[in-house]
């Protein structure tokens, strides 16, 4: 039997509010009510709970924990840090704020065309209002979710979100929680889901005060970015609900639909039950009270389908994973990149089997790794599969946060837009891919510790060391390296952005109106591939119309038959190679039959639909 238990400061409108922190060490735990200096003693309970009402603590009364009368500090499950992450906690009221989506119906996750994006660099503004403004964009491009990076509290202004220290405590400089709660709501407004990114394998290390209360981190394990978390040492059940009622409270104070769990092989777990099956199983309960499907999606390089497989099956049940292998097979092809992880990957052959099976290392030796790696993932369906060409880890952690389009050409561009909106998968976008951003997107930290701010310059440093990059890491902590990574929308004045983004718009709507891709079947999509010309196959076979869609992944027009298994009156739907979306070619055939030869455009993406099939 787990133990739950709610944590944090609980208002209820007139009753005031109820304070729980777990301490299992102290002897003596006060609230320390900020606004008069009252100083309310908590009572003891087990397992080394403490709780007390203060019936005069109402929304926004700041608070700070005192324990053993010598060491006051911020509430480890805060919900608001309006002064920062070394100041009060504040208390914050769930039961006031005017939701408008009652009607609200979370989508499938089939559906799902989600837009990776990071609030800070999203828009001018930098807040959760920006984000607001801007998404008649989206809805324009047919986005149907959006995933935003972390927003739990971190030090200073600016920072991807991974070094948040306060995971339960919405960024203030971003618009805190009530700036959150109407972003979702405005989202939903507009017919779009939330994807919002958490970090239950670690914290970061400015205004981490956790191990203040107890035991959170243990010496069993370290991880990148230090100790591990307590999720199977002493007293891990009070780690374990700490992380539980995060998901919890997302899913239910904030309506978020679905939650992108960070680098998942982090989190370190031996015991019978491993902490993501309890997550699981409590958003599971919660699903039942809200009456409506809440979304977990593993971030993880393992290439383990234990995470997503059936509990019945011995997996841990969680609703899909990002697929690194389809990246790293489509990046590598294109780029031509084989430093790094992409020493494992720039075969064609590979590409062809991760749109098939979902893995290319199923139980294959990894050079890179210097061992055999990853499970098969044939029978899972493809909608537990998020892939991309782009995302802020693979642009981000480049030492010059290079994205695609500094990397190959215009027309490549749109050939790896093609591979992910064209794939079975759940297709994710990075902010700003649709059109050709230029700006880089690069790490940024805004630290307040020198020896601190000097740590990560040269962590950065060794993490690139692996790849063949040329240059100078820029400075993570310098203010002119995030306006550096802020997007430009640069496809309201340059029309060859615009046509790439009116591509994009193009398979966005190919994607979710096709029958054929309504609910994409690893089964039934047929993958073809010639290694000479580089040319790519793909038909999708599910539900008529059927696609056919050509990839020809080279820089040279190439010559190719038409497989002679399909049908005849295959008509053509899509060219990226019209001058529409910045192409010189035009002169495609209207129709195709089986066993028809064609020439294919360099680089380009054609697609043709056909009610006959063999």
């Amino acid at each position: 039997m787990s133990i739950t238990r709610e944590i944090g400061a609980h208002y209820a409108p007139g009753n005031g509010t109820l304070f729980t922190v777990w301490a299992p060490a102290a002897k003596q735990v006060d609230v320390v009510l900020k606004d008069n200096d009252q100083i309310i003693p908590l009572q003891r309970e087990a397992f080394g709970y403490w709780t007390a009402l203060g019936e005069e603590a109402g929304p926004g009364t700041r608070y700070t924990y005192r324990l053993d009368e010598e060491m006051e500090r911020p509430d480890p499950a805060s919900q608001h840090q309006p002064d920062g992450v070394h100041q009060a906690s504040a208390v914050v009221d769930h039961t006031n704020f005017q939701w408008n989506d009652k009607n609200w119906k979370p989508l499938p996750l089939e559906q799902l065309l989600i837009y990776e994006l990071h609030v800070g660099a999203f828009s001018e503004e930098g807040i959760f209002q920006g984000v607001i403004g801007k998404l008649p964009e989206l809805v324009d491009l047919g986005i149907t979710a959006i995933e935003i990076m972390p927003v739990a509290q971190f030090p200073g202004s600016r920072n991807w979100g991974y070094d948040g220290v306060f995971p339960s405590a919405v960024q203030e400089s971003y618009g805190g929680p009530e700036g959150l709660k109407k972003l979702v709501d405005a989202c939903h407004a507009a017919g779009i889901a939330v994807v919002l990114d958490v970090v239950y394998n670690h914290l970061g290390p400015e205004g981490n005060y956790l191990n203040d209360f107890g035991p959170y981190f243990t010496d069993k394990y370290n991880t990148p970015w230090g100790k591990a978390l307590n999720f199977d040492d002493a007293h891990s059940d009070h780690v374990r609900n700490f992380f539980i009622q995060n998901a919890l409270m997302w899913f239910r104070d904030y309506h978020i639909d679905a939650l992108r769990l960070d680098a998942v092989h982090a989190i370190l777990d031996t015991g019978a039950k491993h902490f993501l099956q309890e997550l699981q199983e409590q958003v599971a309960h919660l699903e039942m009270q809200l009456g409506h499907r809440c979304l977990l999606i593993a971030e993880s390089d393992l290439n383990d389908v234990r995470l997503i497989n059936p509990m019945e099956k011995g997996g841990y049940g969680l609703a899909a994973q990002w697929s690194d292998d389809f990246h790293h097979a489509v990046h590598a092809l294109l780029t031509g990149e084989d430093s790094g992880y992409y020493s494992d990957f720039g075969k064609l052959e590979q590409l062809v089997k991760v749109l098939q099976h979902g893995f290319v290392y199923d139980g294959l030796y990894s050079e890179h790794r210097k061992r055999t790696f990853g499970s098969d993932a044939t029978a899972n369906p493809a909608r537990q599969f998020v892939v991309c060409s782009q995302n802020h880890d693979q642009i981000g952690n480049r030492m010059l946060g290079e994205r695609l389009t500094q990397l190959i050409s215009y027309d490549m561009l749109k050939v790896a837009a093609g591979l992910v909106l064209l794939s079975p998968f759940v297709p994710m976008l990075f902010m700003g891919e649709e059109y050709g951003e230029q700006n880089p997107f690069l790490y940024f930290v805004s630290h307040s510790d020198k020896d601190l701010v000097e740590a990560v310059r040269k962590g950065r440093k060794e993490e690139f060391s692996s790849f063949a990059w040329q240059g100078e890491a820029p400075d993570p902590q310098s203010e002119e390296t995030f306006r550096k990574s802020k997007l430009q929308r640069t496809y309201e004045h340059s029309a060859s952005h615009r046509q790439l983004r009116d591509f994009y718009k193009a398979l966005i709507q190919l994607r979710k109106s096709a029958p054929a891709l309504a609910q994409p079947d690893k089964a039934r999509l047929h993958v073809y591939a010639d290694d000479h010309t580089h040319v790519l196959h793909l038909i999708h076979s599910g539900e008529s119309p059927y696609l056919y869609a050509l990839f020809n992944i080279s820089n040279q027009p190439q010559k190719t038959t038409i497989v002679k298994e399909v049908g005849a009156a295959w008509k053509l739907v899509l060219n990226s190679s019209e001058s529409r979306y910045g192409g010189a070619v035009s002169d495609l055939p209207q129709e195709i039959n089986a066993g028809q030869a064609l020439t294919l455009p360099a680089a380009s993406v054609t697609v043709f639909q056909s009610n006959i099939i063999l």
